[in-house]
């Protein structure tokens, strides 16, 4: 009997999806629903090269495009919410204190090639937490922090 009730609780394991990690929950709250990752209040969120660029853009005179003037996160401005929700994977590589979470998914429910994006996500852990310290568009090739911004000053 204690075999089958071990089989049991294996099998039920075996059936839950792969829980991908804390470094991944960061980069799925960016996504489930879609967040402009540039918003002041999610500033805490991110570390080094991005937040240094976050920073530099909320210095834009008022009335005046910013940097960043898309989603990031997206590689866009136009989405479907529910397709991206229903269409995004995570895959998490941890290595000591960083990490990389590349997010796959498509922009609308036509499943096009241009809607189909490929994102990573460049974490640091910091005082216990990860952040995030850039993100890369492996569809489209730029990399936050090559963006240029407002000079420092």
């Amino acid at each position: 009997m204690k075999r089958h009730l071990a089989l049991a609780a294996f099998l039920s394991l075996a059936c839950v999806p792969a829980f991908a990690g804390p470094a991944s929950d960061l980069v799925r709250f960016f996504y489930v629903p879609v967040k402009w990752e540039a918003d002041p209040q999610f500033r805490d969120r991110f570390t080094g090269p991005a937040k240094k660029l976050f920073d530099l853009n909320d210095k834009m005179p008022e009335g005046e495009i910013g940097c960043i003037d898309f989603g990031p996160g997206i590689d866009g401005q136009d989405y479907d919410d529910e397709t991206i929700r229903k269409t995004l994977k995570l895959a998490e590589e941890v290595s000591g204190d960083e990490a990389t979470v590349t997010a796959r998914f498509t922009l609308f429910p036509d499943h096009s090639e241009e809607a189909k994006r490929e994102i990573e996500w460049l974490l640091a852990k910091e005082g216990g937490k990860w952040k995030i310290a850039d993100i890369v568009s492996v569809t489209s090739g730029w990399k936050l922090s090559e963006l240029e911004c407002l000079p420092e000053g």
